[in-house]
């Protein structure tokens, strides 16, 4: 009961290993999908910086190599498709440019792969769209022809790319030097959350449906193994200073802690932040009536591990070293995905 009041009071007691100036500060981005924004909070202490508008249910942000734009996926709605990206500029702390995509697109998952190029998952396509960004215009179309593309990971030289297809329940590689699709492997009904682990070596697939983690060899899609995940895991966010994965369980209100090397679930963290009076989130009438966590976001050098609860309107940050409760706070309505940057910027 003491937990569910500090959630709605959005209060909790100081961080006394902040006061002493131990972790880095940076700001963190928020999308905010029933309201069409973008909130932007600086940590450590997730001061309200700005909130700036998107498109349409924004879902996933994408931060730029040198920390300083973003890019949205404007989803769009249970009713209408959305079909474009938007582009912010931290510094200005406002939005410069809507980068428009085929009508019924659909975007997601997106990455940058350069300092100014990045692609997006287009799922009402059946497409993976390069994007120039520094003309704001979509430069190449390249088929995947799975269902339901969702979130996706690129490698750190930005030379390939693996998707998560939902409704196919598969998981796709794709080159980006020749823009063709490399081949597709069966993860699991409900493919969607995706990380590369294992230094890129190793693809890590939650299938929703199936409650359960696919390992693949990144190189070759070879499936290594099925890790058991109960309660709808629908993200994956990879710690490679501690070697752990954390998995969002968002019917069951909770966040599994995977050991990278056992491939086991070494812990479950179970959630008590009460649901909003607001309209339920998306994802409250498939999962859960409670506070349904989902984004997950590991920020700097791991000092904060960020989880958004969607059918709260909350976040909760967590000290990944102990697995301990640090805050709870607010952004937008039904925040979602998120990006964090080093860079501090000043409140205005």
């Amino acid at each position: 009961m003491l937990c569910r009041l500090i959630a709605r009071l959005l209060v909790l007691l100081p961080m006394l290993w902040l006061a002493q100036g131990v972790a880095q500060a940076g700001t963190l981005l928020v999308a905010n999908k029933a309201e069409g924004s973008v909130t932007l909070l600086r940590s450590p202490g997730f001061e309200r910086l700005a909130t700036l508008p998107t498109g349409q249910g924004p879902h996933e942000i994408a931060l730029s190599p040198e920390g300083l734009r973003a890019l949205v996926s404007n989803y769009g709605s249970a009713e209408q498709a959305g079909s474009s990206l938007t582009l912010l500029d931290l510094a200005k702390l406002r939005a410069v440019a809507t980068i428009e995509l085929p009508p019924g697109s659909r975007p997601h998952g997106l990455a940058w792969i350069s300092a100014d190029k990045a692609v997006v998952t287009a799922e009402g396509l059946r497409e993976l769209l390069l994007i120039d960004v520094a003309a704001a215009e979509l430069s190449q179309r390249i088929p995947i022809d799975q269902e339901g593309m969702h979130m996706l990971t690129v490698s750190r030289d930005g030379q390939r790319a693996w998707v998560a297809n939902l409704l196919s329940g598969t998981v796709s590689a794709i080159d980006l030097v020749t823009f063709k699709k490399l081949g597709d492997a069966v993860s699991g009904a409900g493919a969607e959350g995706i990380a590369l682990v294992r230094d890129g070596h190793e693809l890590w697939v939650s299938n929703r449906e199936a409650d359960t983690i696919s390992v693949f060899d990144a190189l070759t899609l070879d499936k290594l193994a099925d890790i058991p995940a109960l309660g709808f895991p629908i993200r994956l966010e990879s710690d490679e200073r501690r070697g752990l994965v954390y998995a969002s369980l968002a019917r069951a209100d909770a966040m599994a802690v995977i050991d990278v090397q056992q491939r086991k679930l070494i812990r479950r963290i179970d959630f008590d932040i009460a649901a909003a009076d607001t309209q339920p989130s998306m994802l409250a009438a498939d999962a859960s009536s409670g506070s349904v966590p989902v984004g997950l976001k590991l920020t700097g050098a791991g000092e904060f591990l960020i989880v958004a609860h969607s059918n709260a309107d909350l976040l909760s940050a967590w000290d990944p070293n102990k697995l301990e409760l640090l805050q709870i706070f607010s952004a937008g309505q039904e925040p979602d995905g998120m990006a964090w940057t080093w860079i501090d910027l000043p409140l205005r």
